[in-house]
């Protein structure tokens, strides 16, 4: 073997050897599923913020809030919208024994209905003229082309 055929056999070695080491291209990333969208995905805040906000507040504050949110009755009128040391305003009792439920209103249309029906009416009436007095034109005039 002459040495150009060993060199042309090695650069083929070469080249094939080299094909195998390269890796082979990343895959496209696999669809997700849905993901629900988070405004405050990536949101952060630097350390030392943190550390001010958490020294700015004594730990017994802290303490007091969590014991007096642990004692706070459980239900969805004391979810914090009305504090218990206060009463409710403005609501009204049936009294007299009343159930607390409202008298029943009887479903009827709406107020002014009955006017915009009687306008609506009188609109079609006059639709109803001017096609009439259109069509007697038509025949009108059909009947003047047709004679000599």
């Amino acid at each position: 073997m002459t040495n150009e055929e060993e060199l042309a056999q090695l650069k083929a070695r070469i080249t094939e050897l080299e094909a195998r080491a390269k890796p082979p291209p990343p895959a496209p990333p696999a669809p997700k599923g849905y993901q629900r969208w988070d405004p405050t995905e990536g949101m952060s805040m630097p350390a030392s913020a943190l550390q001010e906000m958490a020294q700015a507040i004594p730990d017994s504050m802290v303490r007091d809030i969590a014991m007096r949110d642990g004692r706070a009755p459980a239900g969805p009128s004391s979810q914090g919208v009305i504090p218990s040391s206060q009463g409710l305003s403005n609501v009204r009792t049936g009294g007299g024994g009343s159930s607390g439920w409202a008298r029943e209103i009887p479903l009827s249309p709406p107020p002014g209905v009955n006017i915009l029906d009687r306008i609506m009416d009188h609109e079609d009436a006059k639709d109803r003229h001017e096609r009439m007095v259109e069509e007697a034109r038509r025949r009108a005039l059909l009947n003047t082309a047709s004679k000599p």
